[in-house]
């Protein structure tokens, strides 16, 4: 309460100024970023390829919650530095609340008087000015950090609105996206499916190794042969969703367990897409590894996506680079989740894992030697 208190005077003595701080510019960038996805959103119904528009709307949804979950992290981190600095100050703030009071509420003729003559309120009106420029410039301070710390409780309790539009938006953008991909109907086809065929490859095989070994064997008569060639992209493939790699190609698990290919976080719903244009080979459930989708943007080479909770698109089809192939599982966090571990930092947020393996000529290699995994995600 004694803190409080002198906050409260010296706010009012000193008078109001703009804070500025870089929590506070991303969190309102943020939400500018979430604006401009309800826009194109609305926008996406007219355009002509509905299903990139949608893809666009759904990613901008996610990178706005990303950067304000992530501005409201730095809000919570730079409140809470504030507050503590402030209350290790309490008792310099009593202080200099008591000298400000002092000098503003005394007379200005008992200001100019001094027990010791005129000499000595000579010196005192001396000393006064010295020091009076030193005060006001600790008030000045002290008052930046109050409003700072005011700007970003407000900015807080405000985000709340904000997150539940964009909530909203990215469901329905999603929803839309995965009515506008079943309606599509304009996408080259290289093969149709033998529905028979896979249902005795999977039942025949026990491993994803195995399946997509499979796989690569059905070519020939089965399949038309692929003059696509990506090779000059070696390295520069963005990961298919936004995410931090959680294992690398080789790294053994909780359990002991090495896998060839890397392991993504990533959030609840994240929109999976195609890293490049590529024939989608299987697409549905596989063994124990929920939903697999494989996609072949080369002759003999295969990007397998394994651990979507809902899966676009049909096999034998050729999709265009950055068409989405499914979301991952999990549930929207709530608002008031969102809120209240906004502070931790700990990445608790990407509950989910995409796991990425790419097989060359039936062998697995290092899916770092094709994508780029030094972004934030």
């Amino acid at each position: 309460m004694k803190l409080r208190a002198a906050c409260t005077v010296i706010l009012l003595t000193i008078g109001p100024a703009m804070a500025q701080d870089d929590p506070a510019t991303a969190a309102r960038a943020a939400a500018a970023q979430l604006e401009q996805a309800a826009l194109s959103l609305q926008a996406a119904d007219g355009a002509r390829d509905r299903v990139r528009a949608l893809t666009q709307t759904v990613q901008a949804y996610e990178a706005g919650l990303a950067a304000m979950r992530d501005g409201l992290r730095q809000a919570a981190l730079r409140e809470g530095q504030l507050r503590r600095r402030l209350e290790a100050r309490e008792a310099e703030i009593a202080d200099l609340l008591g000298v400000l009071q002092t000098i503003g509420s005394a007379p200005p003729p008992v200001l100019m008087l001094h027990p010791g003559g005129p000499q000595a309120s000579a010196r005192a009106g001396m000393m006064l000015a010295d020091v009076t420029p030193g005060l006001n410039a600790r008030a000045a301070d002290l008052r930046q950090d109050l409003r700072e710390v005011e700007t970003l409780r407000l900015l807080q309790q405000s985000a709340a609105g904000t997150l539940e539009e964009g909530l909203s938006g990215v469901q329905a953008a999603r929803a839309d996206l995965s009515q506008a991909v079943a309606d599509r109907t304009d996408l080259p086809r290289r093969f149709t499916e033998d529905p028979v065929r896979t249902a005795i490859l999977i039942s025949s095989t026990e491993t994803l190794e195995g399946f997509a070994s499979g796989l690569s064997d059905m070519t020939g008569e089965q399949i038309a042969p692929s003059a696509a060639d990506i090779s000059d992209r070696r390295g520069q493939l963005d990961l298919p969703t936004q995410g931090l790699v959680l294992r690398r190609a080789g790294q053994a698990d909780a359990a002991g367990i090495t896998r060839p290919g890397i392991l993504v976080a990533t959030r609840p719903r994240a929109l999976v897409t195609a890293p490049a244009a590529a024939t989608i080979r299987y697409l549905g459930p596989l063994l124990d590894l929920g939903n697999v989708v494989i996609l072949e943007p080369q002759a003999e080479t295969l990007f397998v996506l394994s651990g979507l909770s809902e899966v676009y698109g049909e096999p034998g089809l050729v999709i265009p680079e950055g068409t989405p192939i499914g979301l991952m599982g999990g549930a929207d966090p709530e608002i008031g989740t969102i809120l209240s571990t906004s502070s931790e930092g700990t990445g608790t947020d990407r509950s989910e894992t995409l796991y990425i393996e790419v097989r060359e000529g039936g062998a697995p290699v290092d899916p770092e030697t094709w994508f780029q995994t030094d972004k934030d995600g």
